[in-house]
């Protein structure tokens, strides 16, 4: 697999369509936005779908449109194609694939077969913000035994992690380090029914797309350590990244797409677009006031510098 033609600087919108985008979203939608126009940089529009039924392609449609109409426009994928395609995770299994078995190759994909409750039990080692860390259960199963339990249960895919750091400076939260044995654990390549994880398929299309620079939520902050690792298995360039903080309601809940008072939706039908963007540049801290804001407008002033590091709670009546 070839890496996509690299400018300057390629940023992307990645959003996972399984509703109307929230405030959240745009929040990142916008930081992406203007961290590659910044320096002079392209934006590349993917949409991962890879769980096809939860993602219907409607609320993809809706989403380009929302961007748009906030003059959040990028220069390929999404529905208007380019030299880099599919766009749509849901067409790229073939390509995924492809990887998938470099990675087998190597030794180091095994089958799991351990259940949900398994994982999620009270003796499972997990991490500070409750993510379950894969105590290696099916890591030593003999051919034997992988046989007998495929009996019983179609298994899902691992991918097998050394004790070792991975340190990384991220261009808002600052320097970041993991180790990928005691704060990841093995992690899944693969579900069960066959669909490609979030982890190989994000790495694999960022690099054929070309992406220099990833900007996103902080809640995948601990995703990339297990991402830089992929990139070192398959030989392919790792792009910058940037998280993000989260945008929290007035009483510390996480903004979600269940939130439909947050959703654009229903946010257009009470702002315009400036007033939309010129809020949440306040919020995350691009301009001293809620004042009305294009895109372009808020382009010259962007640092990372005024981005808050901790999680942004949404004053109240902002919205």
């Amino acid at each position: 697999m070839e890496a996509g033609p690299v400018s300057a600087v390629t940023g992307r919108f990645a959003p996972s369509p399984s509703g109307r985008l929230h405030l959240g979203n745009l929040a990142c939608s916008l930081l992406a936005w203007l961290s590659a126009r910044s320096q002079g940089g392209r934006i590349v529009l993917r949409i991962e779908d890879l769980d096809a039924e939860r993602c219907p392609r409607k609320y993809a449609d809706a989403l380009e449109e929302d961007l748009r109409w906030l003059g959040l426009v990028w220069d390929e994928g999404g529905s208007s194609g380019g030299p880099n395609g599919p766009y749509y995770q849901s067409e790229c299994a073939a390509i995924y694939t492809e990887s998938y078995n470099k990675l087998e190759a190597q030794g180091l994909v095994y089958p799991c077969f351990c259940s949900r409750a398994q994982l999620h039990a009270a003796s499972a080692p997990h991490t500070s913000d409750g993510n379950v860390i894969y105590p290696g259960t099916c890591r030593g199963l003999t051919a034997e035994q992988i046989a007998e339990k495929r009996k019983k249960k179609a298994p899902a895919y691992r991918l097998m992690v050394p004790d070792e750091d991975i340190t990384f400076t991220d261009g808002c939260m600052g320097p970041h380090t993991e180790n990928l044995l005691r704060d990841c654990g093995d992690f899944y390549l693969r579900r069960a029914d066959g669909v490609f994880a979030y982890q190989l398929a994000v790495v694999v299309d960022d690099a054929r797309m070309g992406v220099t620079e990833v900007v996103r939520g902080a809640d995948l902050l601990s995703s990339t350590a297990r991402q830089l690792y992929l990139y070192r298995l398959l030989g392919l360039p790792a792009p910058k990244f940037a998280h993000c903080p989260l945008l929290l309601a007035p009483d510390g809940r996480r903004l979600s797409k269940r939130d439909g008072d947050q959703s654009l939706e229903n946010l257009r039908a009470k702002y315009t677009a400036e007033e939309i963007v010129g809020r949440l540049a306040f919020a995350y801290g691009l301009q001293p006031e809620p004042a009305p804001r294009t895109p372009e407008s808020l382009i010259p002033d962007f640092s990372w510098d005024k981005v808050p590091k901790q999680d942004i709670y949404l004053p109240e009546n902002l919205f």
